[in-house]
């Protein structure tokens, strides 16, 4: 028996197996974001690829318009059953079947006959659009249980990152492989990317789905086989859940509006960048993207930092105030400042954005993890809604008004919608009764039962998610 002052060999042995757990479930994760960045490379690729073989294919920018709308409108659906899917189906094999899909709809337009290639572009549009939510959501939802929830925030810094560098080289890099190798290269290429981030699934024990963690004792287990195989039945619950939550239906709708503003940069910079370079263009485009993933590179490791030495995330607040900075920097990237100060601008926009991702994922993840995936999927319905809707009504503005003008409307929507979330943040912390029973309670007022925001453990962070346990 060991002594009353000192650890047993049984706590010791258990730490240790802890700890190693700990590490190989990292390691695991690390190679997995290696396999997602890989597809994310794929992915930025083809958007630029894509749309430049859609309109040499058509001749008309209307298609190239067509194009992007089908890719959205597959996203914005695959928002709204991913969280049933995941209700009946492991993250794993979601995860595996989404790249698997956009691989095999990218070969079959590389064998596409020309008469069939407008079809097969359509095809291509609708797979790698709902392919790509699909992925995220299973992905993001996931993450908990695949690292532990003390870890929640260095996975999704971590994963961010990794997305955020394979945008810098799938954009910089897309035109030099087409112009070199031509589509077809350029499509194998990303049909590659594909295959190796489903080996990477594949090969590895991913957790989650299948409505995880529902199983905190028996009677949450038949709880969440229940609500597994209700199915459609439980989606309105997730409704009811961001409606019912303090601040988390409008962090949601929050999201939605940023994702708006982030249109209209996305249409107004290349419009910008002829206007102060007509004869390259893509010069200042591509300029601004890479220091602008500079930034949001450098803000994933400040916050994996923090997290490690305090055991805290940024929380619902850091989501609100790196909204109002971000949308305030976009808008300021359009002033005409000089290139100096415009880099220090995008700088400034990538660290925000890095900051917005990382704050609204790991609050998010504190939701149970049957709700988890139904959350998600919403969000990114939102998400899909706000950039889709925003590129019509941006590109019949950007015809009548400044890129300065359209995109300080769009983003400045964003900051008002921002300010009214963090008022409604702090009157809720200023209502929260002091203490700790005050704390105890702050899930029950989240709209949710105690034991369900917090899966059994009420040692577990506040509302807003800006503590976790350190483990």
């Amino acid at each position: 028996m060991g002594s009353a002052d000192g650890p047993t060999a049984d706590e010791t042995d258990g730490g240790s197996r802890k700890t190693r757990d700990t590490e190989v479930s990292e390691r695991r994760f690390r190679f997995l974001v290696a396999g997602y960045a890989v597809s994310s490379y794929g992915t930025f690729l083809n958007m630029v690829a894509l749309n430049l073989f859609v309109y040499e294919t058509t001749g008309r920018a209307l298609a190239m318009g067509l194009f992007m709308a089908v890719r959205l409108a597959s996203g914005f659906v695959a928002g709204l059953v991913v969280g049933g899917l995941l209700a009946r189906f492991s993250a794993k094999s979601i995860m595996l079947w989404a790249n698997v899909g956009q691989g095999a709809v990218m070969l079959v337009l590389i064998l596409a006959p020309d008469s069939l290639v407008t079809g097969a572009l359509m095809a291509v549009s609708v797979v790698i659009g709902a392919c790509g939510t699909l992925f995220m959501v299973a992905l993001r939802s996931s993450i908990p249980e695949m690292v532990g929830e003390d870890r929640r925030a260095w996975a999704n810094s971590l994963s961010i990152t990794g997305r955020s560098m394979a945008m810098v080289a799938g954009f910089a890099s897309a035109g030099v492989v087409v112009s070199l190798v031509g589509y077809t290269a350029a499509f194998l290429l990303d049909m590659a990317t594909f295959v190796i981030c489903a080996v990477t699934v594949a090969l590895l024990p991913i957790a989650g789905g299948k409505g995880a963690g529902s199983e905190a004792g028996a009677s949450g287990a038949g709880k969440g086989e229940k609500e597994a195989k209700s199915g459609p039945r439980w989606r309105p619950v997730a409704f009811l859940a961001l409606a019912a939550a303090p601040g988390l239906g409008l962090m949601v709708a929050l999201r939605g509006v940023d994702a708006f503003g982030s249109s209209s940069h996305n249409a107004a910079l290349p419009i910008y960048s002829t206007s102060l370079d007509a004869s390259n263009p893509a010069v200042f485009v591509s300029a601004f993207w890479c220091v602008w993933a500079l930034g949001n590179i450098g803000a994933q490791q400040v916050i994996q930092r923090y997290t490690q030495r305090t055991g805290k995330t940024v929380g619902a607040l850091g989501f609100g105030y790196g909204t109002v900075v971000m949308s305030a920097a976009f808008i300021a990237a359009f002033a005409g400042f000089p290139l100096a100060v415009t880099a220090v601008i995008a700088l400034i926009a990538g660290a925000a954005d890095g900051l917005t991702e990382v704050a609204y994922t790991s609050h998010l993840q504190t939701l149970p993890a049957t709700l988890r995936g139904h959350a998600f999927g919403l969000s990114a319905t939102f998400e899909n809604l706000g950039f889709g809707v925003g590129m019509i009504l941006v590109a019949a503005a950007l015809d009548r008004f400044s890129p300065l003008a359209v995109v300080g409307w769009s983003h400045g929507a964003a900051i008002v919608v921002a300010v009214v979330f963090l008022l409604r943040v702090a009157a809720l912390r200023r209502a929260e009764p002091a203490g700790p029973m005050g704390r105890a309670d702050d899930a029950g007022r989240a709209g949710l039962r105690k034991e369900e925001a917090v899966e059994g453990r009420p040692d577990r962070g506040d509302r807003d998610g800006a503590e976790v346990s350190r483990g």
